[in-house]
């Protein structure tokens, strides 16, 4: 399929788009493979189901803008239309329907309620248009190409059979994600971390998270088990079901279990007769295999990392690691205690959110430290390190 180019009408769209054209055409969102047209979209929404495959809601695109809706008001089947992102041509679509969006029902479908103080409702409603159109598309969006062959060798490599995913944000990176994952290692061949990537901007950047991922896995684990890879986070995974949306994704990037916490956003997780259980229950037919997980905590009974359903020590004893509150801390430009965080990892977040914050780093550095008597080069991640160090000294505590 090509298109001509040829006095063609534009659609323009954004990365988030894009990246979600790009999920299903490249298989992700299997099998849903197209935009879906009003018969299909009413049969979704009716069933939950999608060729007989589950799928929570319609996948459509209904990008606002007068200029958009002027282009799909006037557009005609058979006609082509380029798709703009940033200026530039991502693509193209071949009209075969364009129908109007009911933008309440829309909404009901993705957050599960019409609730307009919600800010990310907000937010989504000003980026949905009147009307959506429908029909084979062309996008060119190399990255979830690689996702899926990089995933391939590393399976080909270990002869992995037993292949898990954890979706995360590590924002930022703690304490409890390490032990989920060690744990997930203990029992797969092949763990695939998919690390969330937003198209909101946040003080710790998608790099920097990555970097800091990273760190760990060639540090601290055996890395030709584990792969980590970008997952576009859209617009889609706002649902109140992603948890099925994440399902199908692992599954279909060639993983056969996923991890999720009972905390992880859209899952709903309850207790039945001592069983946890969330709103992936629903479907008894999904390609893969899920586990929810108990919350991790630092117990002070304990002295270490338990999990809530195995630690007999109330809710008094247990320190959260609650990622928002641990941003903040980071925010100001404080070291989180090592129970929540690697001493290592803090030390890289904070010279990065705070670069040259000291004037004369080496000076303050060999005033206040241990040295060897001669001078040495020293920059804000080594300043952290060893406050850190000190921080844990306890013989004057």
């Amino acid at each position: 399929m090509e298109s001509t180019r040829k006095n063609n009408q534009s659609l323009y769209l954004d990365n988030e788009f894009l990246a979600t054209l790009a999920l299903a055409k490249e298989g992700i969102l299997h099998p849903v493979d197209k935009l879906m047209n009003q018969a299909e979209c009413l049969e979704v929404e009716q069933s939950g189901y999608y060729k007989g495959k589950p799928f929570p809601f319609p996948f459509i695109i209904a990008p606002a803008g007068e200029k958009n809706k002027e282009t799909l008001t006037h557009a005609q089947k058979g006609d082509t239309l380029d798709l703009i992102v940033d200026g530039k041509i991502r693509g193209f679509l071949v009209v075969e329907e364009v129908f109007e969006v009911d933008k309440k029902r829309r909404i009901e479908q993705i957050f599960g309620t019409y609730d307009l103080s919600n800010p990310e409702i907000q937010s989504f409603l000003k980026r949905l248009g009147d009307y959506a159109v429908c029909g084979a598309y062309e996008v060119w969006f190399d990255d979830i190409k690689q996702i899926k062959t990089n995933i391939q060798e590393a399976k080909k490599e270990l002869d992995a059979k037993n292949v898990a995913a954890i979706m995360i944000n590590a924002n930022p990176f703690h304490r409890a994600h390490e032990r989920v994952i060690r744990m997930t290692l203990e029992k797969y061949d092949l763990l695939v971390i998919f690390l969330l990537k937003p198209y909101k901007q946040d003080i710790l950047s998608y790099d920097l998270r990555l970097k800091s991922l990273q760190y760990f896995v060639d540090n601290y684990l055996p890395k030709n088990r584990v792969v980590i890879v970008p997952f576009e986070n859209t617009y889609l995974f706002s649902s109140y079901k992603n948890a099925i949306l994440d399902s199908i994704c692992a599954s279909n990037y060639g993983c056969n279990k996923l991890i999720l916490g009972q905390h992880h956003s859209g899952i709903g997780a309850y207790y039945d007769k001592n069983e946890m259980k969330s709103v992936v229950n629903q479907y008894n037919d999904l390609d893969i295999e899920i586990e929810i997980i108990a919350e991790f905590v630092y117990c002070d009974e304990c002295k270490t990392l338990v999990s809530t359903s195995t630690c007999p020590h109330g809710a008094h004893h247990h320190i959260k690691y609650h990622a928002k509150s641990l941003l903040e801390i980071l925010k100001l430009g404080m070291l989180p205690p090592a129970i929540f965080m690697r001493k290592d990892i803090s030390a890289m977040l904070l010279s990065e959110l705070f670069k040259h914050r000291f004037d004369n780093i080496s000076k303050i550095y060999d005033a206040i430290f241990p040295n060897n008597g001669l001078l040495e080069s020293h920059d804000e991640k080594d300043f952290y390190l060893e406050l850190m160090r000190l921080h844990q000294t306890t013989s004057l505590t």
